[in-house]
């Protein structure tokens, strides 16, 4: 009598996968993740090429990332800030452009804490960390809400640089101010604005299953082939009503 074929890992997920629209998980997070992303659409409409995300991919994405057979179901459903994710805590500093992307009304309540105990918080972390890194950023110097011109007199061993950082202004606004700056010179005299230098999104990579994959999961080959048959169930089952 002949062995009945083996199957992979993949076979395996998706089989267990097939069955889980008829779970009552299934729809368990719908709410949520539309709030969230409809949340972060409007947040980010006004960014060169945003796209606005659809958010049967954050769905997809709890089902690959997670499941309703993990324990972190109830908890960490899109699994960032688990121990030794770096993600969550780039995403909160804002170094890596987590400020620019997190709507202002939610960055007092969305804490480390609260993205690893509450669900609603860490699909939204989940969100935010896959949009920072599919950001592509800019820096540029942007003038502050100081409009006035002052004037600075050059001494003996200034610099430019040592200037710029005393007096809180750039390059490029002392060189849009003063046009025929050359050397500088004891007793010269600069004018300058207020400015700083400051990140912006300048653009976006295209929201694809390969680029989820790479820039929110790391180490799983199969995650894309995961992604899109998990968006091909969701695609045609239904989807929870909710009042947005």
């Amino acid at each position: 009598m002949s062995e009945p074929p083996k199957i992979n890992g993949f076979e395996k997920w998706k089989n267990g996968l097939t069955n889980a629209p008829n779970s009552v998980a299934w729809n368990l997070w719908d709410c949520e993740i539309q709030l969230a992303t409809n949340d972060y659409n409007r947040h980010l409409s006004g960014t060169p090429g945003y796209r606005n995300l659809d958010w049967h991919i954050i769905k997809a994405m709890t089902w690959v990332e997670t499941g309703a057979s993990s324990e972190k179901w109830t908890s960490n459903p899109m699994q960032i800030g688990n121990p030794g994710d770096p993600g969550l805590k780039s995403l909160l500093t804002g170094n890596e452009g987590g400020d620019l992307i997190i709507p202002a009304e939610w960055k007092p309540s969305l804490t480390t804490s609260s993205a690893t105990t509450i669900p609603k918080h860490n699909i939204r972390a989940g969100i935010g960390y896959l949009l920072m890194r599919l950001a592509n950023y800019s820096i540029k110097s942007t003038p502050t809400s100081d409009s006035t011109v002052y004037e600075v007199k050059v001494k003996a061993g200034d610099s430019i640089d040592k200037i710029i950082r005393e007096k809180g202004t750039t390059i490029d606004i002392i060189k849009k101010i003063n046009s025929d700056l050359h050397i500088l010179r004891p007793g010269q005299t600069i004018k300058y604005q207020k400015a700083t230098m400051k990140k912006f999104i300048q653009g976006w990579k295209p929201i694809t299953t390969q680029n989820i994959a790479k820039y929110y999961n790391v180490g799983d080959s199969m995650y894309p082939k995961k992604l899109e048959n998990a968006m091909g169930l969701i695609k045609k089952g239904q989807s929870r009503t909710c009042t947005l």
